[in-house]
């Protein structure tokens, strides 16, 4: 007697994955099947929402949906919810409230009120005053970037961050007050001496985190009610892209506008693209990313320092490890150097937020 044929009516469903070739129509239920393999995702998930976005995680599209006979990742999720098993005693979970906006907004407006009192400070004090004064002022400024990164919109879902990222950005914002003027020193045979300082950016970087903050929340909120008005993945891509530029636009403009008012610098204008897009990867899932385009960005400000100095080795062939350098500042200034590579990282974190933030993933309820 011949074997049962693995397709017959006693033999289980094969089980079934993103890749997995289409099924065959019969009695074997493909969504029963995949509901059981992501049975965890089905329950625990608060709507259809949050469901897709898992499968997406998970590497399903579209057209992986259709070998499951729906039109899109939205519609078989849609399905999975509705035949999800669940006690008759056991509500469904409820969508969280929506948190009071007061702590966060004035996390958010701490950074610019340390700053402007750290300025003040340096401005009615001299000597070991104004030393104490810029060192009680930096000590205030960090406490409070660390407070609204912690807090609202800017906090990382599950505190999923790169620790040396902070160093990184420490690392940025020096070299925004005291790169320029070491770097003019050292092309001139120095250091010989204090190097003259630019603490002038720190104010409107400072005051923009608030106006990050408030784009971050509209961003996100946004990009969430296009998923409930979607009807594919392909369709929330194409909207939540205008949806991140139009962020990233605003928030230049609003930098562009207090650099205006103590003295505009293009470096610091790419510094805060740099730091926004980041801290938006870093919230959506991405921190990873994040982390090494400030780290590239440092080791690129150092490496700038390094070649200078690298070039008096008495050695033939080590003067031209300054050429570069030279060339960039003869042309531009000093302030060539962190505006060409802020600039550099955040054009590649941007064209990195464009694929990754336009995924529904990114924006599942944590």
């Amino acid at each position: 007697m011949a074997p049962e044929s693995a397709e017959g009516p006693g033999a289980p469903a094969p089980a079934l994955s993103a890749s997995a070739p289409r099924p065959r129509r019969g009695t074997a239920d493909p969504v029963k099947v995949l509901m059981h393999r992501h049975r965890e995702l089905c329950e625990r998930a608060v709507d259809p929402l949050e469901i897709a976005a898992g499968l997406e995680a998970q590497g399903f599209t579209d057209r992986t949906a259709a070998r499951f006979r729906h039109r899109d990742v939205f519609s078989l999720a849609e399905e999975l919810h509705a035949r999800v098993p669940r006690g008759a005693g056991t509500p469904p979970a409820a969508v969280p409230p929506e948190p009071v906006r007061a702590p966060w907004v004035l996390a958010a407006l701490a950074p610019g009120a340390a700053a402007a009192l750290a300025g003040l400070g340096l401005t009615l004090t001299d000597g070991s005053g104004r030393l104490a004064a810029g060192t009680a002022g930096a000590l205030a400024l960090t406490g409070a970037l660390v407070l609204a990164v912690r807090r609202g919109p800017l906090r990382a879902p599950g505190g999923r961050t790169v620790p040396a990222a902070g160093l990184w950005t420490l690392w940025l914002l020096a070299y925004a007050v005291a790169g320029d003027g070491l770097l003019a020193q050292v092309l001139t045979g120095g250091p010989d001496g204090p190097w003259d300082l630019t603490p002038g950016p720190l104010l409107p970087l400072a005051l923009a985190v608030a106006p990050a903050a408030w784009g971050a929340h509209l961003f996100a909120s946004r990009a969430r009610r296009r998923i409930t008005e979607s009807r594919g993945l392909a369709d929330f891509a194409a909207q939540a892209r205008p949806l991140l530029l139009g962020t990233v636009t605003l928030q230049l403009l609003a930098l562009t506008g207090l650099l205006a008012l103590t003295g505009f610098s293009p470096g610091a204008l790419a510094l805060g693209a740099l730091l926004l897009l980041a801290r938006l990867l870093t919230v959506h899932g991405f921190p990873e990313t994040a982390s090494a385009a400030l780290a590239a960005a440092c080791a690129a400000e150092a490496l700038a320092l390094a070649s200078v100095l690298a070039a008096r080795v008495p050695a033939p062939g080590f003067e031209a490890l300054a050429a570069p350098v030279r060339a960039l500042t003869e042309a531009a200034g000093p302030g060539a150097v962190p505006t060409l590579v802020c600039g550099a990282a955040a054009l590649g974190l941007l064209a990195h937020a464009t694929g990754a933030l336009a995924r529904a993933s990114a924006h599942a309820t944590p």
